[in-house]
């Protein structure tokens, strides 16, 4: 019996047919990728696989020794579902900047040693720590993490439960440069330990350890072959009717004129014993398109949250906004309607039981989600948004039934919508595929160019930049290592 087949399988979900006459064998020895375009299946093949979601016809049979001593089948997802101490409420998105409330979390090792189960196997808390690099990390509160750190951790917490097949949902999204060239070592000794990998990825960097690839288009296989024959596909340029509709959308663009979008000066950020942030100095002005790159864990998302008004610290510290200081009467509503912002951690906690359509009109009101009477003007320029991010055929989809990717670019469209005096985005091209983040970064090249929006972008990745960018700024453990035109 093979390790895991699924043979003609067909899942709908809501009238939709998300999956249909699906036939994949995994055999004893074997390690896949799947891979294909945003929405063509992959996430949706690893929750069958892990008996998550059931297919209305068709086989899933797995080969796995009952006897096994772990979990026979786990699944590493894009979202974590992190609680507080009780165990009961769930976190929250700015609860990582309030100290009275980020203490309402277990450590790192805490988490870890709640996740043991009783057995002589091979995954041990110590181990799997320094396999994943989480020494310094230990007594760290989860909130606290940053999105490469918490993909670590969940990978870790994985590997505890001992899992003979483990399932990888787009797994070098969000790591640091240095964590991805680790990547393929760390899968090595994993698959040492006897477990099979399976993981969904855009197929544009494929460890050595992979062996065969299944390639997915509107929800079936079309094809597998060993992954020496697999050519990632080509890539291709954003449609000239993308742009044009981009053009519509910005040609009424008003932009307003400050001396100083943002200027920090020997900023400081503490949360107990620990320096987050260290003598921080930097300034951005008018028309200035900065990158902004660090490891995971340097302090970029907390750089950033003092700047979108969500870290209370920005109070003991001197920064200006928009030409005026904070703490100076202003509100955050008010620094939040210049600013347009979309981060992993934002992605993580936003809800998702509203429409795109709703999704993105909230971007007008700054809001995580729509709660007041859709309007029809906004409503038609939330669905002319989502025709430029060409993901207009999720509009009246729920957020949380979308594709990971469509997801995001959702998000993407919501923080343009109102077309900011300030574009602040932290990873925005976490879990593209390589032609939708091209695409992404021509949209905002274009973006710029007609408008001379300030914007801060976030990535591990020199190669994901858009060509727009003229700045470069790098922390190295909270503290400023260099700052560089480009």
């Amino acid at each position: 019996m093979a390790l895991l087949e699924v043979k003609d399988a067909t899942l709908r979900m809501q009238q939709h047919t998300l999956l249909h006459n699906l036939n994949i064998t995994i055999n004893q020895g074997e390690h896949w990728l799947i891979t294909g375009s945003s929405g063509s299946g992959k996430t949706i093949l690893l929750n069958v696989f892990a008996g998550l979601l059931k297919p209305v016809s068709g086989l899933v049979t797995t080969g796995i020794d009952q006897k096994h001593l772990g979990k026979g089948i786990l699944l590493v997802t894009a979202k974590h579902h992190f609680k507080d101490t009780t165990n009961t409420s769930n976190l929250y998105y700015q609860q990582r900047y309030n100290s009275q409330d980020a203490d309402q979390t277990v450590t790192v090792l805490q988490y870890l040693q709640s996740k043991t189960i009783e057995t002589t196997g091979f995954w041990t808390v110590d181990r799997v720590i320094n396999l994943l690099m989480l020494n310094k990390l230990a007594d760290k509160s989860l909130i606290k993490l940053s999105n490469g750190e918490t993909k670590r951790l969940r990978l870790a917490s994985a590997l505890l439960a001992h899992p003979a097949i483990l399932l990888l949902d787009d797994p070098l999204a969000g790591l640091d440069y240095d964590t991805q060239q680790h990547f393929g070592s760390l899968l090595r000794k994993i698959i040492s330990s006897g477990i099979t990998i399976i993981m969904a990825g855009s197929g544009f960097e494929i460890p050595s350890v992979i062996t065969h690839v299944a390639i997915m288009e509107q929800g079936t296989v079309t094809q597998t072959l060993p992954a020496s024959q697999f050519t990632p596909p080509q890539q291709r340029n954003t449609s000239a009717a993308s742009l044009n509709l981009l053009s519509e959308l910005l040609k009424n663009n008003k932009t307003t004129s400050y001396s100083q979008m943002v200027n920090m000066e020997n900023v400081n950020i503490r949360y107990g014993d620990v320096n987050v942030l260290t003598d921080v100095n930097w300034t951005v002005k008018p028309g200035d398109r900065w990158a902004l790159f660090g490891h995971n864990g340097a302090g970029k998302s907390s750089l950033l949250s003092l700047i979108n008004g969500d870290n209370p610290q920005a109070y003991a510290n001197h920064i200006i906004l928009f030409d005026r200081k904070r703490g100076s009467g202003e509100s955050i509503w008010e620094i939040k309607r210049k600013i347009g912002f979309l981060s992993p951690e934002f992605y993580q906690y936003f809800p998702t039981d509203q429409s795109a359509l709703q999704v993105v009109e909230s971007g007008y009101y700054d809001t995580q989600g729509l709660f007041r009477p859709s309007q029809p003007a906004k409503a038609e320029k939330a669905m002319d948004w989502l025709k430029a991010l060409q993901i207009e055929q999720y509009a009246r989809h729920r957020l949380k039934n979308m594709p990971a990717s469509a997801q995001r670019l959702c998000l993407l469209a919501r923080a343009l919508i109102k077309l900011p005096d300030l574009l602040i985005l932290d990873e925005p091209c976490q879990g593209l595929d390589k032609q939708q983040r091209v695409h992404f970064n021509q949209l905002i090249d274009a973006i710029v160019e007609q408008t001379g929006l300030t914007l801060i972008y976030v990535t591990h990745y020199i190669h994901e930049l858009p060509d727009s960018i003229n700045k470069v700024i790098t922390l190295q453990e909270g503290r400023i290592h260099s700052i560089q035109e480009k």
